[in-house]
């Protein structure tokens, strides 16, 4: 037990002295070491990034609202064109019933008045719908 105090007490005197003969060194200027140099850093240089989105991945031009624009934009130029193609062919369909009812009447075939009223009634009903589909 007593050599542990004596122990830590020559411990502590030779961290002192070292510390002091450092602290010595310094304010003398002379140096057996030379201070330690900052690492070398090796740097390319890279072309600027212009035109690229920032680090964080998002490029602010292409923000959710910004997006979501142009999908909805999109979406309605498809169902325009869709709607498009589809009254085209329903208007094919309906000048084709129309001249069928009058190729039918004018050629008097016997057809019965409940036939043709069938008929009239299939091209009023087409016709509407494709007044419908016109207004929106």
């Amino acid at each position: 037990m007593k050599m542990l105090p004596t122990t830590l007490a020559g411990v502590a005197i030779v961290v002192g002295l070292s510390g002091f003969s450092v602290l010595a060194q310094r304010l003398s200027g002379a140096s057996t070491t030379p201070p330690p140099q900052p690492p070398s850093t090796t740097r390319t240089n890279y072309p600027p990034m212009v035109g690229m989105p920032p680090m964080g991945g998002m490029d602010p031009s292409n923000s959710p609202d910004v997006l979501n624009s142009r999908m909805a934009e999109q979406q309605a130029k498809s169902r325009n064109s869709e709607r498009q193609k589809r009254l085209e062919s329903d208007t094919d369909k309906l000048v084709g019933l129309v001249n069928n009812f009058k190729e039918q009447i004018s050629n008097d075939k016997g057809l019965s008045p409940a036939d043709l009223s069938k008929k009239a009634e299939e091209i009023e009903k087409l016709a509407k719908s494709v007044k419908d589909r016109m207004k929106g």
